[in-house]
């Protein structure tokens, strides 16, 4: 039941992130890195990608989707990453600090927590929870 739920609630987080890369990228603009070729497609092609995520995530036909969405948001947090170290780096740098160490540490400390979550609500891995008794017959 706990997985059921954390997987609507990522899906439903991964949608609403989705929509707004779409609708109004220009902050998701302004945090992104220099190097990233092309950012403006860059930005809505992601918000794309974290709506497919949540969809598959949701969707009712069998686990393989589901792993898949997964795997897919997985990989999503992991790559954008540098953006979200771009965003800490510029803010740091500003006289006001931006936003400031409460936002950016524990957005740095959630990224790994939200790239094993799409893994655990995808039923990709257990850990640390362990497999139930019905999977293990």
């Amino acid at each position: 039941m706990a997985r059921t739920i954390a997987r609507w609630l990522l899906a439903i987080a991964y949608l609403l992130a989705g929509y707004l890369h779409v609708t109004m990228p220009a902050p998701f603009l302004s945090i992104t890195p220099d190097w990233v070729p092309f950012p403006a497609y860059v930005i809505y092609w992601t918000g794309m990608a974290e709506v497919a995520g949540a969809v598959g995530l949701l969707q009712p036909f069998g686990p393989r989707l589901r792993q898949a969405a997964g795997i897919g948001l997985a990989l999503y947090a992991l790559c954008v990453w540098p953006a979200n170290i771009n965003h800490f780096a510029m803010d740091m740098a500003r006289t006001d600090n931006g936003l400031g160490l409460a936002y950016h540490v524990p957005r740095m400390i959630l990224q790994p927590v939200l790239i094993w979550l799409a893994l655990w609500v995808g039923n990709v891995i257990d850990w640390p929870f362990g497999r139930n008794r019905r999977h293990a017959r």
